[in-house]
């Protein structure tokens, strides 16, 4: 099994921002080859590396450093007025954490939420093996919850188990839905889960200043950002 010490990393060519326009990006991953554990994997997160499908990564900008690693100390979380309202709103919502596997059902929520969305992404035009290859392959201890209401699937959230807490990775939902927020209530029910599993952390990938898409991470608070090595309290203002 692979550790830290070990791990070879390799660089992509420099390519189009997926998010901030004219500006080019470099990621860093990991060996694909190497045998990441749940162990390795919690210390890479720690690290600010991310999950997709069975690659791991971490932005790599010679110029740019906008994209920061934020994570949720949910111990000290206390939701403010507007998600409290959205617990209650989806309050009759059934949440159920069931295996990461592919299911037509969770693909045609997908790709109806990528191809109503997010055109101007990456993901744009969804498929089938594009699914597997983000949210079913890779970690083995990874999860979809579905959220329900009367049997019929509204939203999915793909969520890693950490030694340390739990990985928000992606969530969809169904469009129609759009007043139930149910992205909010997705990161909303993931840190009550981590409270209940008695873990300290849920990690919410890369926050980006700049990005209009990524604001809402910042509501969550005290949210905390990768800085030269240390964890700290964000300081957005």
């Amino acid at each position: 099994m692979s550790s830290l010490r070990t791990l070879v990393f390799y660089a992509t060519p420099a390519h189009d921002c997926s998010y901030l326009p004219d500006r080019e990006a470099t990621t860093m991953f990991v060996d694909p080859r190497a045998q990441i554990d749940k162990k390795l994997y919690s210390q890479l997160t720690a690290l600010g590396f991310r999950r997709s499908g069975s690659h791991y990564y971490r932005p790599h900008c010679e110029a740019c450093n906008a994209c920061i690693p934020v994570r949720l100390n949910v111990n000290h979380f206390q939701p403010d007025r507007n998600q409290r309202r959205v617990m209650k709103k989806n309050s009759d919502l059934e949440c159920t954490l069931v295996p990461a596997a592919f299911n037509e059902s969770y693909y045609r929520l997908y790709a109806n939420y990528v191809e109503l969305r997010h055109k101007d992404g990456d993901m744009y035009p969804p498929s089938r093996e594009q699914f597997i290859s983000f949210l079913v392959e890779g970690n083995s201890d990874s999860w979809f919850l579905e959220m329900r209401k009367d049997g019929e699937l509204l939203a999915l959230a793909a969520v890693d188990v950490l030694d340390d807490g739990l990985s928000a990775i992606y969530t969809v939902f169904d469009p129609a839905q759009e007043s139930r927020s149910l992205g909010t209530f997705a990161v909303l029910w993931q840190i009550e889960e981590t409270q209940r599993r008695k873990q300290p952390h849920l990690y919410l990938g890369y926050w980006i200043k700049q990005c209009n898409k990524m604001s809402y991470k910042t509501r969550f608070k005290p949210l905390e950002a990768l800085h030269d090595g240390q964890w700290r309290v964000l300081k957005t203002e």
